[in-house]
């Protein structure tokens, strides 16, 4: 349970300190950034994988690049569903999830919550 509650909050974290870096992320405060996380977390289980299945062709193209996109069409959707939570266009939502990413693996390791 504790790990559960230290990874909820690195992702938290991780979703404001991004919003922080970023001037076109708006988000008005860290309860926000706790729905966005579990909003992010349950999109990246059911929605993800099935933009990845219908994509599939294009990331074959792109050798996995369009991933990226897929991660920023996910991100951009979460805000859509968070109030509170806004990003400003597809491009910095792209951009956002690299940063995201960074951000939560650097944050996962400070508090020492990695994946099973």
């Amino acid at each position: 349970m504790t790990k559960f509650l230290l990874r909820w909050i690195a992702s938290a974290a991780s979703i404001y300190i991004t919003a922080a870096l970023f001037e076109n992320i708006y988000i008005t405060g860290f309860a926000a950034a706790m729905i966005a996380a579990v909003i992010l977390g349950i999109a990246n289980m059911i929605v993800k994988p099935i933009i990845i299945v219908f994509t599939l062709p294009i990331n074959i193209l792109t050798l996995g690049l369009f991933t990226l996109v897929i991660n920023g069409i996910v991100l951009k959707m979460t805000a859509g569903f968070v109030g509170g939570f806004m990003i400003d266009g597809l491009t910095t939502a792209i951009l956002a999830s690299i940063v995201l990413s960074i951000v939560h693996m650097l944050l996962s390791g400070i508090l020492g919550v990695k994946k099973d």
